[in-house]
């Protein structure tokens, strides 16, 4: 094996999500140390922490698609398979995890709407009481 396909295969061996919040008090975590895995040089300290490392991996895909089909909502809508007020609410609930929603946007279905889509397997059940308490 040569060093380069050792160091790119001992970095996807340890490729893992760090959590965002302590599992303890539930506080934010900070980022205290970085370690480099070619030669191991670690650096400490009090780093930004990244707001996108902590998204879940349907959270990204989410928004690689967005981004690659340039703000589409319609393309999003059709990788996810799901309706268009689905696909908003998918999008404004990552828009909330990032810090980045405005003013709470009003619902956009009604309730059968919301129960069609459970029904579909569009939404899940959590999503839906969402959407049902702010109807």
């Amino acid at each position: 094996m040569t060093e380069r396909t050792h160091r790119s295969h001992d970095r996807r061996s340890h490729d893992h999500r760090a959590p965002a919040d302590c599992p303890v008090c539930g506080d934010r975590l900070a980022v205290t140390r970085l370690g480099c895995a070619s030669c191991g040089t670690e650096l400490a300290g009090i780093f930004t922490s990244c707001p996108f490392c902590a998204l879940e991996e349907n959270d990204l895909e989410i928004l690689r698609v967005f981004l690659t089909s340039r703000g589409n909502m319609r393309e999003v809508e059709k990788h996810l398979g799901v309706s268009y007020p689905t696909t908003r609410l998918r999008f404004t609930q990552l828009l909330e995890k990032l810090g980045l929603a405005g003013e709470p946007e009003p619902a956009v279905l009604t309730r059968d709407q919301v129960l069609s889509e459970v029904a579909a397997g569009a939404l899940t059940p959590a999503e839906a009481q969402k959407l049902l308490e702010s109807l």
